[in-house]
């Protein structure tokens, strides 16, 4: 962990040095090319000093930067409060650098002609200014300069940070995502369980040992292959069917003379993949609504089609005519599989019910096809 902690800061040194650097030889790049075109006399001694000064302004910026690094998680406000006072001192230091090595170190050296320099100096008397005038005047050019540096800085760290928080938020919210597939996925097993245990107590109470014995081995392979599997994993459309083969079984026990089961589904679409469990709502729904409310054999179909680059799954009962409220879907059933596809995915599926009414329901899902099907 130091190791990769040391690392990160290490980058960070980099790329401050980096910015630094580039800020002042622009700086002296600027500056040279206007005394080049200004035909400035004594360029090369001017260059040279020019860079003497670049070379103490990326001294003094990085002990602003240190600065600046020290309140780097700090609010924004802080952050940008420090540059600015920070910056004032570091422009006095390099303002005072700069009037040292332009006007006190030799400045006669600059020109060719002696006396063109001792007039210079004249001019410069004449003018009036005290020491500290001028290294205020060369103070407020560095200070907007060192302003600009901290800005970039300051701006850049604050749009790491975004990122960061962004990443984040994104993190949580597939932790967040995830925890509501599990709760959702798992909320079909209790409600399945219920009334397992109902129709296993019906044939208990009505003395039939036999059937209740095949619904308990049923029950105990539905629940050993559906609660193996991962639920945040899509399974394949084969394996989801044989797992509504085994609901349909232990419920076949209980309706034996009114259940009947048919199964459409070409061989192509049973290597697709889907949410597990998500037809055991739809199907335990034809059960409570159309077969234990008749009084005559009851058929329920599960089919798939593929349109277009969507997988479409049917589950269709004939069974009696279901009220307008069971149509809406404002079954736990129908909900919990509408949630599902919504956190699963978005906009791109979606869950249609319709009631026939000379008696029967349809409810009809459309997902993406999890991969291609060869022509």
């Amino acid at each position: 962990m130091e190791n990769v902690t040391s690392r990160k800061a290490l980058i960070g040194h980099q790329m401050a040095l980096l910015t630094i650097i580039g800020f002042w030889a622009f700086y002296a790049l600027i500056l040279s090319l206007r005394a080049a075109l200004l035909d400035f006399p004594a360029q090369a001694v001017l260059f040279e000093r020019r860079l003497i000064v670049a070379l103490v302004g990326v001294l003094v910026t990085w002990i602003l930067y240190v600065g600046l690094r020290m309140a780097d998680r700090r609010p924004l406000g802080f952050r940008v409060s420090v540059a600015f006072l920070g910056a004032i001192p570091c422009a006095i230091a390099l303002a005072s650098a700069n009037f040292y090595i332009f006007n006190l170190y030799d400045p006669i050296s600059l020109f060719k002609d002696p006396s063109v320099g001792r007039s210079f100096e004249d001019l410069k008397a004449q003018l009036g200014l005290s020491f500290w005038q001028e290294i205020a005047d060369i103070s407020v050019t560095h200070y907007f300069f060192l302003i600009a540096w901290s800005s970039l800085y300051v701006a850049i760290g604050y749009a790491r940070e975004v990122r960061e928080a962004e990443r984040k938020t994104s993190r949580f919210a597939q932790a967040a995502q995830d925890a509501e597939l599990r709760s959702l996925r798992y909320q079909v097993n209790p409600h399945f369980l219920f009334n397992t245990l109902n129709s296993l107590s019906s044939l208990v109470i009505t003395g039939k040992p036999k059937e209740a014995e095949a619904m308990i081995q049923n029950l105990s392979n539905f629940y050993r292959t559906s609660l193996s599997s991962d639920p945040l994993e899509d399974v394949t459309l084969e394996e989801e069917v044989e797992l509504q083969r085994l609901y349909l079984e232990i419920e076949s026990v209980r309706y034996p003379k009114r259940l009947r089961v048919s199964i459409n589904i070409p061989p192509e679409l049973m290597n697709q993949h889907v949410p597990a469990l998500i037809l055991q709502p739809l199907v335990e729904n034809a059960i409570k609504y159309g077969v234990s409310r008749a009084t005559r054999p009851v058929s329920i179909t599960l089919s798939a089609d593929r349109r277009d680059d969507n997988l479409v799954l049917s589950v269709i009962d004939d069974g009696e005519a279901v009220e307008a409220a069971h149509v809406g879907g404002n079954g736990i059933g129908l909900a919990n599989v509408r949630d599902r596809l919504e956190a699963r995915y978005k906009s791109a599926a979606r869950l249609d019910t319709q009631s026939v009414k000379s008696g029967g329901f349809i409810a009809i899902l459309t997902l993406p096809l999890s991969h291609r099907i060869a022509a």
